[in-house]
């Protein structure tokens, strides 16, 4: 398993769920909900600054697939922005399959006894967490680097 803190992020159309992992890349927490910019970079500064500020060694993005596995119009968007975050930050930059986690998230949230009406930045935050997790679990039990390199 590689040494180094790595972050995960969650794009939306509206929000940024953040989390990032332990230096061992054992465990992933929240850090926050980013505001997804209409115009400017202020989502993609904050990105970089978080990168720096945890100084992490690669960058986890979720890949919006459809349940068939199929491109949709958020994949693209994702592909894009995971595009725009290795540009900007210089850094190693992964995309995962995230089918499901925005659905897992709310329905930790769910059993958790919190309403999802009024929590969508949290369960954006859940939703990084369970990606990412899911990155460091998979590169646990393989061996090898999760999802496709945005660079390749």
């Amino acid at each position: 398993m590689r040494t180094g803190v790595r972050l995960g992020i969650d794009v939306g159309k509206a929000r940024i769920g953040v989390a990032r992992s332990d230096l061992h890349g054992m465990l992933a927490t929240p850090v926050e909900t980013i505001a997804r910019a209409t115009d400017g970079t202020a989502d993609l500064d904050r990105i970089v600054e978080l990168s720096t500020e945890f100084d992490c060694v690669e960058i986890v993005v979720g890949l919006p697939l459809s349940l068939s596995g199929a491109h949709t119009a958020s994949t693209d968007d994702a592909t894009g922005f995971a595009d725009r975050i290795a540009e900007a930050t210089g850094r190693a930059v992964r995309l995962i399959d995230e089918r499901l986690t925005t659905v897992s998230a709310q329905s930790a949230l769910h059993t958790s006894g919190r309403k999802v009406k009024g929590s969508r930045a949290v369960i954006d935050q859940i939703a990084a967490v369970i990606l990412l997790q899911h990155a460091l679990d998979s590169e646990a039990s393989t061996g090898n680097p999760p999802g496709t390199d945005v660079a390749a």
